[in-house]
C-alpha cells in the first residue's frame, strides 16, 4: 500500500467567479477534490511552448531602424524626386516582407 502523501503547503491563486465555478464543477465531474483536480491537472496536462518568435522581432527590429533611417533622411533634404520614388519602392519591398514574415508565422494561426 502506498504511503499517503502530507500535503502541508498551501498555495493561494486569484480567480474570478466563473473561473472558481468552472474548476469546482471540473474537479466534481472528475469525481476529485479541487486539490486532486488542480495537482493531476498540472502533472497530466503537457506545455506546448509557441516557437521561438526572437528571430521575428529582431528582424523587426532591423526593418524599423531602416525606415528612421530612411525618415532621417527625407527630412534632411537628401533625396530628389528620382530617389524619392526608389525609396517608396524599398519601402514597399519592406512592408511586403514584413506581411510575408507575418503571414508565415505559426503563431499567428
Amino acid at each position: 500500500m502506498a504511503k499517503p502523501r502530507k500535503r502541508n503547503q498551501t498555495l493561494t491563486v486569484r480567480l474570478t467567479q466563473a473561473e472558481k465555478e468552472r474548476i469546482q464543477t471540473q474537479a466534481k465531474k472528475a469525481r476529485r477534490s479541487v486539490t486532486d483536480y488542480l495537482v493531476a491537472l498540472s502533472w497530466e496536462t503537457p506545455i506546448y511552448l509557441g516557437p521561438d518568435t526572437r528571430p521575428l522581432l529582431v528582424e523587426l527590429k532591423r526593418m524599423g531602424s531602416n525606415v528612421n533611417q530612411i525618415a532621417q533622411k527625407v527630412n534632411a533634404g537628401a533625396f530628389t524626386s528620382y530617389n524619392f520614388q526608389e525609396m517608396v519602392d524599398q519601402l514597399g519591398a519592406l512592408h511586403e516582407e514584413l506581411c510575408r514574415l507575418t503571414r508565415s508565422s505559426p503563431w499567428q494561426r
